[in-house]
């Protein structure tokens, strides 16, 4: 299953890049053993629309021709806060049905549409607080990593 990241903002070069690329670059290299594969970050700039409702639905149109027929996770403040076990073990099970891509979406800063809440295969938050963009991408690559070293076995992840 190919897995991507779609990401409303651009990160600038930076410490938090380097660590964002390094859990990638890991997640790249142990997934394919498991049949995970990194797709890569799609990064869109944001909105210039002048309303928050505009700039959501905009924002929203573009992720939704990005994931097509994707399987949807969605990053939002929100959302349910899974364990890395639990995440690990609906990617797995999303792979074992046969979905052939996975695509997780960063909103911008004013959030995600209603639209893409209510078409969302899972709504996940990294806690009660709002994190910066940058923050939550260095938190995701460093999930998608635990994940696949849960699904392998590996001893990264201890409980």
């Amino acid at each position: 299953m190919r897995i991507g990241v779609h990401a409303v903002g651009r990160m600038k070069a930076g410490p938090e890049r380097e660590l964002a690329d390094r859990y990638f670059g890991r997640f790249a290299k142990t997934g394919p053993a498991i049949g995970l594969e990194f797709s890569g970050v799609s990064e869109i700039a944001e909105s210039r629309a002048k309303g928050t409702d505009e700039r959501r639905r905009e924002e929203a149109a573009a992720l939704d021709a990005y994931r097509k027929d994707a399987a949807l996770f969605l990053l939002d403040e929100r959302g349910a806060n899974p364990t890395s076990e639990d995440l690990a073990r609906r990617i797995g099970d999303l792979r074992d049905g046969g979905r052939r891509q996975l695509v997780f979406a960063i909103g911008g800063p004013d959030g995600h549409d209603a639209t893409s809440r209510a078409a969302a295969d899972l709504v996940i938050s990294f806690g009660a607080q709002t994190w910066p963009h940058q923050m939550v991408r260095v938190m995701l690559a460093e999930q998608l990593y635990r994940i696949s070293t849960i699904l392998s076995g590996h001893p990264y992840h201890r409980s």
